[in-house]
């Protein structure tokens, strides 16, 4: 098999031979194979690799969403250092949302083919747990037909701090569940090296924490998505690894929908400083990174490009590179943007259209469970 492969386009590096076997006869990678991926010079293999998988899974397909991102707050007692997001009482360009202010925002950019309403805020030291109870149902009420994704694995883990008494993950979940919460997003995850962690994320949910969490939402049949922020301290190694460790999660509480790489945004935060460079990752990093992501996680349905960080060009061109996913039209994205990001806030369905559709590819609009909405033949 890996004849024909070399047919279609030659490898540059003959360590990639086993590798090739491996993937197109389906069978799982170890990690020294994917330490290989990461730093074989010979990237066009290692993405048309990836290619093949994702072709495996999902044919032809690209999906999108209809999205709206709701920050409800940047008040934020975590203090996160790569983020230039989070605000404290009083300080210049914070803001806090009651109730009557989420639906007046929400009101303003609905639409009728509004389909997610994904929400990701700051840690608010203040704002009871009935607050985002009601958040959550109030959204589901007011908007029928439109899905709440919710509350990170950190957030979660913040809510159980702030009730009284005391909740655990899984009570705290159900109680959002049954408020209508359909899924997770991925964050929170950044780097699960205790190293990194403690550099980066020292007062946010250990690795533990935020395997627990996911876990706990899988069994509850609450599906989630998984993240990884890359481009700062990390080595090669500790990416692999948080890698590797959400493919073990998978094996033993399947629930996941995709993994979202996020990539760096060197602006506007601590870290960004410490580190005296204000330089984004390389095109070259983020395909790698995509690419390898979807050799490893084989158990994951999707890869997804977030064109937020990594702009719509590269996500274009991620479309060959095993990305599944451009995640959507998005509106008002507050947080990478508050760290450097510099591309559009929001996309037409139009314009995500025409960027699957010049990528070869056929857009598919989903909703936040993948479920197929319409398919742009």
């Amino acid at each position: 098999m890996t004849v024909a492969f070399l047919r279609d386009l030659p490898m540059r590096d003959a360590r990639l031979g086993p590798i090739a076997d491996k993937v197109l006869e389906g069978k799982r990678l170890d990690f020294g194979e994917g330490m290989l991926l990461y730093t074989t010079p010979d990237l066009p293999t290692v993405a048309r690799l990836a290619d093949i998988v994702r072709r495996r899974k999902v044919g032809e397909k690209a999906y999108f969403v209809h999205s709206l991102r709701l920050s409800q707050t940047n008040i934020c007692y975590v203090g996160c250092t790569f983020c230039g997001f989070q605000r404290r009482f009083g300080e210049e360009g914070a803001w806090d949302w009651d109730l009557e202010e989420v639906w007046a925002f929400v009101d303003r950019h609905y639409h009728p083919d509004l389909t997610e309403i994904h929400i990701s805020s700051g840690h608010h030291p203040k704002r009871p747990w009935q607050y985002y109870l009601d958040l959550t149902a109030g959204l589901t009420e007011r908007y029928p037909g439109v899905q709440v994704k919710a509350w990170t694995a950190a957030e979660i883990h913040h809510f159980s701090k702030i009730t009284r008494p005391r909740r655990g993950y899984r009570e705290i979940l159900s109680e959002l569940k049954e408020a209508g919460l359909v899924a997770l997003p991925g964050g929170g995850a950044e780097i699960f090296a205790e190293r990194v962690r403690n550099r980066v994320a020292r007062a946010k949910v250990g690795a533990e924490g935020w395997c627990e969490i996911h876990r706990t939402a899988h069994e509850l049949g609450i599906p989630s998505n998984a993240t990884m922020l890359y481009g700062h301290v990390e080595s090669l190694e500790e990416r692999l690894g948080h890698l590797m460790r959400l493919r073990r999660l998978e094996d033993e509480a399947p629930g996941f929908l995709s993994f979202i790489p996020l990539a760096f945004q060197p602006d506007n935060n601590p870290l960004a400083r410490e580190l005296g460079r204000a330089e984004f990752t390389t095109g070259l990093d983020d395909l790698r990174n995509l690419a390898v992501a979807r050799l490893v996680l084989d158990n994951f349905p999707h890869i997804k490009g977030y064109w937020i960080m990594i702009t719509s060009e590269l996500t274009q061109v991620a479309l060959s590179a095993g990305v599944s996913d451009v995640d959507g039209t998005i509106k008002e994205e507050r947080i990478a943007h508050a760290s450097g990001a510099v591309t559009e806030q929001g996309l037409s369905e139009g314009e995500l259209v025409r960027l699957i559709r010049d990528a070869g590819r056929l857009p598919v609009r989903r909703d936040a469970l993948y479920n197929e909405l319409k398919v742009f033949a």
